[in-house]
């Protein structure tokens, strides 16, 4: 099983959120922004806005395996993704969070 790539930097998120691109999806909204030569690196934010802290943790999981899922995908591409979680990510059935997620990074590759 291949491990996510993980943004983890404030710094690396922050760039991110100032220069990439964005893409709404039903689940989330995304930035993405190349970066040189990491691969691809996935962030996933949720706000209080969305529940309690077992729902946001939830979301997240949920949409980061999402990523991870369809990460392969995108190996050859090196892009930095910062996923902010919807409400909708909650309830939605995850083979839909799947297909967005590779829409998504279909999209951020071209």
């Amino acid at each position: 099983m291949m491990s996510a790539a993980r943004l983890r930097r404030s710094r690396d998120i922050a760039a991110v959120r100032s220069d990439g691109r964005s893409l709404r999806r039903a689940a989330f909204a995304a930035r993405v922004r190349a970066n040189d030569g990491q691969g691809t690196r996935v962030a996933v934010t949720a706000a209080r806005t969305i529940g309690s802290a077992v729902v946001r943790n939830r979301a997240r999981r949920r949409v980061r395996e999402a990523f991870r899922r369809q990460s392969r995908a995108a190996l050859a591409s090196n892009l930095d993704i910062v996923v902010s979680v919807r409400p909708e990510a909650v309830s939605m059935e995850f083979p839909t969070l799947l297909t967005d997620a590779a829409s998504v990074l279909q999209e951020a590759a071209r």
